[in-house]
């Protein structure tokens, strides 16, 4: 065979695998005898080790595992993978309906799906090639993991048409491959893992892709990124679009016209859920038509046209061995429970959280106690309530001390608060989850420090502040467990890495009280420099939107501190950003323009512009679109079929104009 018949006959194997795989993992319909799909695969796999030439990245051979990896690359999500907001009862999900009934009318439908218990992933293909995979991580930024994604059989590595797309879903693991790794890890020996969900996500985190091809992974598609480019004017047109290009939907999916419908496929769906051959904990329900979702909207979270009904959470009975005491970077006392080994909602589950000590108080929570145990959104364990009958006499009423336990200082209760709380800041404790909270992804983000490192870089006494992170040296970092040339190498590049960052991770980082990742941003893009931020007045940081009185008071005092000012210096001398690298606010006194200052906004169906294109325009002018009027919106844009919303403008004599008048004052 010359070169061309080998090119040929590599194309026409690339075609009959890819439906071979298309037929048995998607369809669930197998084509042909596994021993045929084999002996496909080899011929593939003897012909591109002939023509080493013909080998391509989307060559069904490349399924098996790649090279290990040295680390995974950080990948910017081009349109970010918000989070949803939750609903626990049939209230909640009423409340959503009605929210969306004042915002687009009767006029609408939902689509509601199954909430699969996995990792949550983005594809991007090009021209039909499939190019990059990566995790959600924080919504804006997750880790590419592409090699370890195409072992995944019903992912598609060329789809039917030569689109340019990205698209969303869940990876999992189904039950029976849960079952079969476990056992497999059972049988070595080795820790077992908690849930499918877990044992997906650490499937996906391997750097040995060999790994993830071993474990039987499957994935349900469920979105595409910007869908109204291809056309498709609805959601449950997009995932149609999904089936036909050859992804994996779910087919269980169901449209329907009122919250009733919703509600009866919520019951249906809880009942059969323990058939389902994947775990799934709760029912993803979204408005249909792309049109309305628009104008929904969405908070800085999450979509408002779409709402996860989460399953009630399993309740079991344990007993409660003793309270332990955690003291947080902020200095609040927690006491935990420490139980009896009990199998809740697919793990074991040895503590859980007791908040306070008026909580230990009102639920008369005694050492030696059965207690009720649930996870809170399937998540996080907590103490619902005590089995009074079951006392025998021996429990023993539990106190919370006067002293840290962490440094010996007095405990105090700030007015106002019902905790208790460590003041002094040189606390060991209150350092070291302080450091702990400085590296997290939300904040400096550097990998390769997790609490196990941090503790024992603190424990060595290598690291006092946060500013110590950047005077590690390789030599320093030799003796630490676990730490080899290459770990060691890598994470002094991510140190390194982190001085870059923009100055909104810096602030997080810092742990300035009441100042969390969003306020951080809006003070980073408000003041734009360390310096200005910090001489800013308490008069000054009030006046910006979104900081209140607490805020600025806890931002003046911190900024107050002799150490803080040390501190900064200190890290500026290692080279760490101090400025704001983000898109500048704009301010609209500056502005010459008619949409400055105003608050619009914009519903019904606009032809000429996309609705975000709209938004971004309107905003660059300085104008605040807004989803929903009120007294204080200044204009209305209305486009076809515009509902509820114009008619309130209508009645609050707010001044609206057509998407003409719009696009006539935009191109001035």
């Amino acid at each position: 065979m010359d070169f061309e018949q080998a090119k040929t006959r590599v194309q026409e194997l690339h075609e009959l695998l890819n439906q071979y795989n298309y037929d048995y993992h998607v369809l669930d319909q197998p084509s042909v005898p596994d021993a045929e799909y084999d002996q496909r695969l080899h011929e593939l796999i003897k012909l591109e080790q002939e023509y080493p030439e013909l080998l391509v990245a989307h060559s069904p051979t490349q399924r098996v595992g790649g090279q290990i990896l040295d680390a995974f690359e950080k990948v910017e999500h081009r349109t970010p993978m918000l989070s949803l907001g939750n609903a626990f009862n049939e209230e909640d999900l009423r409340d959503f309906d009605r929210r969306v009934r004042q915002a687009v009318g009767d006029r609408f439908s939902y689509v509601c799906e199954l909430k699969i218990d996995g990792l949550a992933i983005s594809l991007r293909y090009e021209n039909g090639y499939f190019v990059q995979g990566a995790t959600r991580g924080d919504g804006t930024i997750g880790e590419d993991i592409t090699a370890n994604l195409k072992t995944i059989r019903s992912i598609p590595l060329h789809i039917s048409d030569e689109h340019t797309l990205e698209v969303r879903g869940e990876a999992y693991m189904p039950k029976k491959s849960f079952e079969k790794l476990n056992k497999v890890k059972e049988e070595n020996g080795e820790m077992l893992f908690a849930n499918p969900r877990n044992a997906a996500a650490g499937s996906l985190r391997q750097l040995d892709p060999k790994i993830a091809a071993k474990r039987s992974l499957d994935i349900f598609l469920y979105a595409m990124a910007d869908a109204g480019k291809t056309g498709v004017r609805s959601h449950s047109e997009g995932l149609d679009l999904l089936d036909q290009l050859g992804f994996k939907t779910n087919q269980n999916r169901r449209k329907c016209a009122t919250i009733e419908e919703v509600l009866a496929y919520v019951e249906e769906w809880s009942a059969k859920r323990p058939d389902l051959a994947y775990e799934i904990d709760g029912i993803v329900i979204k408005v249909d038509s792309f049109d309305q979702q628009d104008e929904l909207g969405t908070t800085a979270k999450s979509p408002r046209w779409a709402i996860a009904y989460k399953f009630p959470a399993e309740e079991v009975v344990t007993k409660l061995l003793d309270i332990e005491l955690n003291v947080g970077r902020t200095g609040v006392i927690t006491p935990t429970a420490v139980l009896e080994p009990v199998k809740v909602a697919g793990t074991t589950v040895q503590r859980a959280s007791l908040h306070n000590e008026d909580l230990i108080r009102e639920k008369d929570i005694r050492l030696g106690d059965y207690v009720v145990v649930k996870k809170a959104g399937d998540i996080i364990p907590e103490v619902v309530n005590v089995l009074t009958e079951k006392r025998t006499g021996e429990e023993q009423e539990f106190s919370m001390p006067t002293h840290c336990p962490e440094c010996e200082s007095e405990l105090v209760r700030l007015e106002g608060e019902v905790a208790l709380r460590c003041i002094n800041p040189s606390c060991p404790a209150q350092i070291r989850e302080g450091l702990i909270h400085f590296v997290s992804r939300n904040a400096m983000n550097i990998d390769g420090l997790g609490e196990k490192v941090i503790t024992q870089l603190f424990r060595e006494e290598l690291v006092h502040d946060v500013a110590d992170l950047y005077k590690l040296t390789a030599d320093q970092l030799t003796d630490l467990e676990r730490m080899g040339e290459k770990s060691i190498e890598n994470l002094l590049k991510a140190i390194g890495a982190s001085k870059e960052n923009s100055l909104e991770k810096l602030l997080f980082g810092l742990g300035i009280r009441h100042v969390g990742a969003k306020a951080a941003k809006t003070l980073a893009q408000t003041f734009e420099t360390m310096e200005n931020l910090k001489s800013a007045t308490y008069d000054e940081l009030v006046a910006v939107n979104e900081i209140g009185d607490k805020m600025a008071d806890a931002i003046v005092t911190y900024f107050d501190q002799e150490e803080v000012h040390e501190l900064l210096e200190e890290l500026s001398s290692y080279g760490v950003n101090m400025t704001y690298k983000g898109p500048k606010l704009v301010n609209a006194d500056e502005i010459d323009s008619y949409f400055a200052g105003k608050t619009i906004v914009l519903t019904g169906k606009l032809e000429q512009l996309a609705r975000n294109e709209a938004k971004a325009a309107i905003e660059e002018l300085g104008g605040k679109v807004t989803g929903s009027v009120s007294k204080k919106t200044d204009l209305v844009i209305a486009g076809e079929d515009a509902g509820s919303k114009l008619t309130k403008a209508q009645e609050l004599n707010i001044e609206v104009w057509s998407e003409d008048q719009l696009v006539q004052e935009l191109n001035k």
